[in-house]
């Protein structure tokens, strides 16, 4: 269950952070796509320095939740999976919109990036 549970959270987690990733990477060869950086992200280079900075630190706050594993709980398939696809699959589609919009904001704030 637990690796289920982070597998789902890992993807949604990752295609929030192609919002950040895709419009930074292809922004000088097609402008049009400035249209997805939603979180409007200062720079390419600190949309992708913060999107590697958050999937750096949410490893680690994720390591204490694999190491213990999830409740186990006596549900069936169908209950079992919507509780997952709520709990971790929404979390990590909201999760990574404001912790690379607050890392952002630090770098570009320091002048890193």
């Amino acid at each position: 269950m637990t690796r289920g549970s982070l597998t789902t959270f890992s993807i949604a987690n990752d295609v929030a952070k192609y919002f950040a990733i895709i419009p930074a990477a292809f922004a000088m060869t097609y402008p049009e796509l400035g249209a997805l950086n939603i979180m409007h992200l200062a720079t390419p280079n600190s949309a992708i320095l913060s999107a590697v900075i958050f999937n750096a630190l949410i490893i680690v706050v994720l390591i204490p939740l694999a190491i213990k594993g999830v409740k186990y709980r006596a549900l069936g398939a169908g209950p079992l999976l919507r509780r997952n696809l709520l709990v971790y699959g929404l979390g990590g589609i909201i999760v990574p919109f404001p912790g690379i919009k607050i890392i952002d904001m630090i770098l570009s704030a320091a002048g890193w990036a």
